[in-house]
This record gives C-alpha cells, structure tokens and sequence, in this order.
C-alpha cells in the first residue's frame, strides 16, 4: 500500500519562507511522478506544481511567478516544495500526490490535473500572516 505523508506547514509571515515535505513509502518512489495541490477554504483544489519521475521536468502554475520549487530525493523517498516570497494567499491545505502513469506508458513528464494522481496525501496547513 502506497502512502504519503505531508510535513512542514506552519504559520509563516508575508514574505516569508517555507519548505513542505512528502515522504512516500509501499511504494517505488522512483518511478512516480510527483505533484502539489493546494485547497484554500471555499476554494476548489488547484495545481501548485509537478515534476516527472525522472526529476528533470518541473510544472508550475502561473500565478506562482516563480517563487515556489519543486524538487526530490530519491534516497529519502521525499518530495519537496520550497515557498519563497510568500503572500496571503498561499494560505491553504497543500497536499502532495503520486502517479506512476508517466513510468508505465514511458512518458518524461508530470499531470497538472488532480484526477490523474493515484495516492495522495492527507495535506498540510499553510497559513501566511501578516
């Protein structure tokens, strides 16, 4: 059984930084690629950024204007979102999620749309503050 577990949320200030966590375990870490959604309340979920199982290929949603990374370890089984520059907005529960697809069809890349992830994690609270 495949399962994720977010860390790192917290209460950071307007500008500030954060860096979530997802570790993935009962899985093959390696061949999946790697997403982070977030769900601000009242809102529906939304892509925040993937990146295709091979590492080399990363997504981001416009509005994030380059402040936030996406990135992973292999040997630590884990997925990272580094947030920079932070604004209220961010405020939202971020999840991570996993889908092998890319690895079993041969495909370098990562979905954008949420119904594509196989696993998911039960999310993080961000909130940012001013």
């Amino acid at each position: 059984q495949v399962r994720l577990e977010e860390s790192g949320g917290g209460l950071v200030q307007v500008e500030g930084s954060l860096r979530l966590s997802c570790v993935v375990s009962g899985g093959i870490f390696s061949s999946y690629a790697m997403g982070w959604f977030r769900q601000a309340p009242g809102k529906e979920r939304e892509f925040v950024a993937a990146l295709s199982w091979t590492g080399g290929i990363t997504y981001y949603a416009d509005s994030l204007a380059g402040r936030f990374t996406i990135s992973k370890d292999n040997a630590k089984n884990t997925v990272y979102l580094q947030m920079n520059k932070m604004k209220l907005e961010d405020t939202a529960v971020y999840y991570c999620a996993a889908d092998p697809t890319p690895y079993e069809l041969g495909f370098n890349s990562a979905p954008k749309t949420g119904k594509d992830y196989d696993y998911w994690g039960q999310g993080t609270q961000v909130t940012v503050s001013s």
